[in-house]
C-alpha cells in the first residue's frame, strides 16, 4: 500500500511523499485494513521505530483538515510533547477545508488554568497530567475534540502515571463519546482488554523495519535466542562495556542500562576512557565543543563536570539526577552519533526516543530509594530491548542481557528473552492515587451522587478487568474522607464539592496536602519564618521521594531540629516507645527536614555543587524538589486567600519566588527576568543595580562589563525591563565598534 493511495487530503500525501514516504510498512497497513482512516478506535501495539507516530498523524490530518473537531495527543512527559510538536510542524503550512491554516500547539506546564488559548488551535500536543488538569478546569474547548491519541498506553500499569492516564482518558470519553481514540504502544500483551474498553479494535504486530536479536552474555559469549553464538573481547573486566566496545568497533553504537545512577556514572567513564584514544581530530573537535556546550550551561558542579570529561572522549551517562538542559545535549549528541556510548538509567526507556544499535543491560535487577532491588519486568525488559536497531543506520539490532554464571545465562534466556511480557493492569486501586481522582470527579460534575461516582468509575479500565466492589468500598471511604474535611457535602443522595473543595482539585494537589497546609496555617508555631513554612509543604505527601539521611547527615538534621524547634510546624515524634513505629517515624522526621534545608540552602543561593556535596542532592532531584515545593506554596497562597489568612498572603508569595530562583529576597525582582537567573542576578545587583528601575536607566555598555552579562544578554535585558536603545548603539557593538560612554547613555 502507497501513501498515494490513502484516502486521505491530497496536501498531506504531498508533505508525506516529499518527506520520503512511500510505502507503508506492514504495521501502518494493518492499521488502516482496520478502519483507523474511518474513524475507528484502535490500540496500535508495534515495536519501537515501526512507524506508529505516522498512523496517528495520518489519523489525525485526515480528520482534522476535514474539520472533524480538534486533536488531542496525549504523552507521559514534557520531553516526549516537545518532541512530538516538533514532529507536527512540517503540517503546518496545511489548510482545512474551511481555508484555514492549521495550528498546532503544545501545552504541558501551569496546572492552575484552564488554557482558552487553544481554542484558536486544531493540533494540541499535551502531557496526561496537564490534560486532567484541563477538565479540572472545566476548559470548554475540550469539548470540540474529535481525535484522542494516547501514546505510550502500557504505561496505565505504572503504579505513578498509569491512574492519572486511565481517569483522564475515561473522562475525555464519556465527555466526547464520539471522538475517534488512537492508544499506541510497543507491548501491550492483553492488547484485546484496552481495545475493548476503549471500544475499538486491536492491532499487535512484532514486525520491526530493522530485524532484532536478543541474547545473553556469559563467561565471553553471547548466546542469541536463534540459536546462533559470538565471542566477545574481554578487553576491560567489564563484560557490558566489552559488549558495547565491540559495537562501536563495527560502526555502531550502544545503550548500556545500569541499576543506578551511580553505576551509569562509573560505566561512563570507564567507556570515555577506553575510546579516548580511538577518535579522530574531527570527533575530538565536535566533542570538545559539546563538553563546553555541558560547562556553560546552567550552574558547574561536579556531576556537570564529570559529564563534560567523559563527553570530550565520547562517551556519557544520562540519568534523572542531570539537569534537564544537560540530558537534552546527550541525547542530542547520541541521536547525532557523536557519543558512542551512553550509560542510563531506566528513566531513559521511559523517555525520548533513543534507539542505538546495541542495547546492552547490566544487571536484570533494578534499585528504588526506599524499596531495595528487584527484578525488572519482562514488560520493561521488551521496552529496553526495543530500543536496538536504529532505521536507516543498521542492518540489525542486538539487545543482550548479561548474565554472572551458565545456571543464571539459562535462567535470564528463559525469563526474559524467550517470555512474553506481563498484561497492563490497571493501578487505580491504591488509595492513594485514587484520592485525588475522586474529589476531581466530583468538582468537575462528572458525578452528583454517589451512584453517579460508582457509575463514573465503572467506566474505567480497572473496572473491566476487577470486580467493582473492591474499589466501591474504597471509594466510599475516600468520600467519608472527602467530607469530613469539608471538601464535599453530602445532602440527601446530592454529593457537590465546597468552595474548598473545588479550589483543592482545581490546584492539581492530593486532598491530604490541602488538610495538610490548611491546619497548619491554622495552628502556627509560635515563631512563623521560612523554615515553617518549608516544613509545611514538606509535610505534604506531594514531596516525593523523601529519601530518609544516613550517617552524619542525621546527625546534622537533628542539631537543625533543636535549633528550629519554635519555628516547626511539626515536632519531633515522641518517643512513647522505643519500638520500630517510633525509629520509622522519626526517620521520616529527618527525611522532611533534608527537604527544608536543601530547599533553605537553595533560597539562600548556596549553589548547586555545595547542595550536591552536603546532601547528595543532584542537580535533576534538585529541579523536581523545587518546581514541586514552588507549586506546594503556590497551592498555600491560594488557599490562605480562600481560608482569609490574609496575613500570610505575601510571606508566601515572596518564598514561592524565591524558590522558584534559588535567592534571597534582595534578587526577586531581578532574578524574574528571562535569562538573567540568580548567578547573573547576584552579579548585576553586585554591580549596582538592584532594581528594574535601574536596569531601565542603564546603557547598554555599562550592562556588558557586568561579568557573565554578555552584547546578547544585555540586549535581552533591555527589551524586557521596557529600556529604549538607540539603534545605532546596538550597530555599534554588533560590528565591534566602541562608543563613547556618554553617547552610550540613553536618556529616559
Amino acid at each position: 500500500m502507497r501513501v498515494s493511495q490513502l484516502k486521505i487530503p491530497e496536501e498531506a500525501k504531498r508533505i508525506l511523499v516529499e518527506a520520503g514516504y512511500d510505502s507503508l510498512w506492514p504495521p501502518q497497513r494493518e492499521a488502516i485494513e482496520a478502519g483507523v482512516l474511518e474513524g475507528k478506535n484502535l490500540v496500535l501495539a508495534s515495536p519501537t521505530a515501526s512507524g506508529k507516530t505516522l498512523i496517528a498523524e495520518l489519523c489525525i490530518l485526515n480528520n482534522t483538515l476535514r474539520c472533524m473537531g480538534k486533536a488531542l495527543y496525549l504523552t507521559p512527559l514534557r520531553a516526549l510533547a516537545n518532541e512530538k510538536f516538533e514532529e507536527f510542524q512540517r503540517y503546518r503550512d496545511l489548510s482545512k477545508t474551511d481555508g484555514s491554516r492549521i495550528k498546532i500547539a503544545t501545552s504541558t506546564g501551569d496546572y492552575d488554568s484552564s488554557d482558552e488559548w487553544l481554542q484558536r488551535y486544531d493540533i494540541i500536543i499535551s502531557t496526561n497530567e496537564k490534560v486532567d488538569s484541563l477538565l479540572r478546569h472545566k476548559a470548554r474547548w475540550i469539548s470540540e475534540v474529535g481525535t484522542i491519541v494516547a501514546d505510550e498506553i502500557h504505561l496505565l500499569t505504572d503504579q505513578e502515571r498509569g491512574p492519572t492516564l486511565e481517569v483522564t482518558l475515561t473522562k475525555l470519553m464519556k465527555l466526547n463519546p464520539k471522538s475517534q481514540i488512537l492508544a499506541l504502544s510497543a507491548t501491550v500483551k492483553n492488547a484485546e482488554e484496552v481495545a475493548h474498553w476503549i471500544r475499538g479494535a486491536p492491532v499487535t504486530t512484532e514486525w520491526r523495519p530493522v530485524p532484532l536479536k536478543e541474547g545473553v552474555f556469559s563467561t565471553g559469549e553471547v548466546q542469541f535466542k536463534d540459536g546462533s553464538a559470538r565471542r566477545i573481547s574481554e578487553e576491560t573486566g567489564r563484560p557490558a562495556l566489552d559488549i558495547a566496545l565491540e559495537s562501536v568497533r563495527n560502526g555502531g553504537q550502544a545503550l548500556i542500562f545500569t541499576e543506578t545512577r551511580r553505576t551509569a556514572v562509573q560505566f561512563g567513564k570507564k567507556s570515555s576512557e577506553a575510546l579516548h584514544g580511538r577518535l579522530t581530530n574531527t570527533q575530538r573537535r565536535i566533542l570538545g565543543n559539546l563538553a563546553g556546550k555541558v560547562l556553560s550551561t546552567g550552574e558547574k558542579t561536579r556531576l556537570s563536570e564529570l559529564l563534560a570529561e567523559q563527553i570530550s572522549s565520547g562517551a556519557g551517562f544520562h540519568h534523572a539526577g542531570l539537569a534537564a538542559a544537560h540530558r537534552r545535549i546527550v541525547e542530542n549528541a547520541f541521536k547525532a552519533g557523536h557519543l558512542k556510548i551512553l550509560a542510563a538509567t531506566p528513566t531513559l526507556a521511559a523517555g525520548v526516543n533513543l534507539p542505538a544499535r546495541t542495547v546492552v543491560i547490566s544487571s536484570y535487577e533494578r534499585y528504588e530509594p526506599g524499596y531495595g532491588r528487584y527484578p525488572i519486568s519482562v514488560l520493561e525488559y521488551k521496552q529496553y530491548s526495543g530500543r536496538a536497531g536504529r532505521p536507516t543506520y543498521d542492518n540489525y539490532g542486538e539487545s543482550i542481557l548479561v548474565a554472572k554464571t551458565a545456571d543464571e545465562q539459562e535462567y535470564l534466556m528463559e525469563r526474559y528473552v524467550c517470555a512474553e511480557p506481563e498484561k497492563v493492569w490497571s493501578k487505580l486501586s491504591a488509595e492513594r492515587v485514587l484520592r485525588p481522582h475522586v474529589l476531581s470527579t466530583i468538582a468537575t460534575g462528572f458525578a452528583h451522587t454517589e451512584e453517579g461516582l460508582y457509575d463514573f468509575f465503572s467506566g474505567t479500565f480497572y473496572a473491566q478487568q476487577n470486580d467493582l466492589k473492591s474499589l466501591r468500598l474504597k471509594v466510599g471511604g475516600i468520600l467519608k474522607f472527602l467530607a469530613e474535611e469539608g471538601m464535599v457535602k453530602i445532602e440527601s443522595r446530592n454529593v457537590s464539592a465546597t468552595r474548598f473543595g473545588r479550589r483543592v482539585s482545581e490546584l492539581y494537589i492530593d486532598p491530604i496536602s490541602a488538610v495538610v497546609i490548611r491546619d497548619g496555617l491554622d495552628n502556627r508555631p509560635s515563631r512563623l519564618t521560612e523554615i515553617s513554612l518549608l516544613q509545611l509543604i514538606a509535610h505534604t505527601p506531594d514531596i516525593t521521594p523523601k529519601t530518609r539521611p544516613r550517617g552524619a547527615e542525621s546527625e546534622r538534621l537533628s542539631l537543625f531540629a533543636d535549633e528550629h524547634s519554635r519555628e516547626l510546624m511539626f515536632k519531633n515524634p515522641e518517643p512513647w516507645n522505643l519500638g520500630l513505629s517510633y525509629q520509622q517515624d522519626y526517620e521520616d522526621f529527618l527525611a522532611e527536614l533534608r527537604c527544608v534545608m536543601v530547599l533553605e540552602e537553595w533560597i539562600r543561593e548556596t549553589s548547586e555543587d555545595d547542595i550536591l556535596r552536603n546532601h547528595r542532592f543532584e542537580p535533576g532531584d534538585l529541579l523536581r524538589l523545587t518546581q514541586t515545593s514552588e507549586w506546594l506554596m503556590y497551592a498555600a497562597e491560594e488557599l490562605a486567600k480562600l481560608l482569609e489568612q490574609k496575613d500570610l498572603i505575601r510571606p508566601i508569595k515572596l518564598l514561592r519566588m524565591r524558590i522558584r530562583s534559588g535567592v534571597k529576597e534582595d534578587l526577586v525582582e531581578l532574578a524574574q527576568l528571562e535569562g538573567v537567573g540568580r548567578v547573573r542576578a547576584r552579579m548585576l545587583h553586585n554591580s549596582g543595580f538592584h532594581t528594574i528601575a535601574d536596569l531601565r536607566k542603564a546603557s547598554l555598555g555599562s550592562l556588558t562589563v557586568v561579568p557573565t552579562i554578555g552584547i546578547t544578554m544585555a540586549k535581552k535585558i533591555k527589551d524586557q525591563v521596557g529600556g529604549r536603545l538607540k539603534a545605532e548603539e546596538w550597530d555599534a557593538f554588533k560590528n565591534g565598534e566602541i562608543f563613547d560612554e556618554q553617547k552610550l547613555m540613553t536618556e529616559y
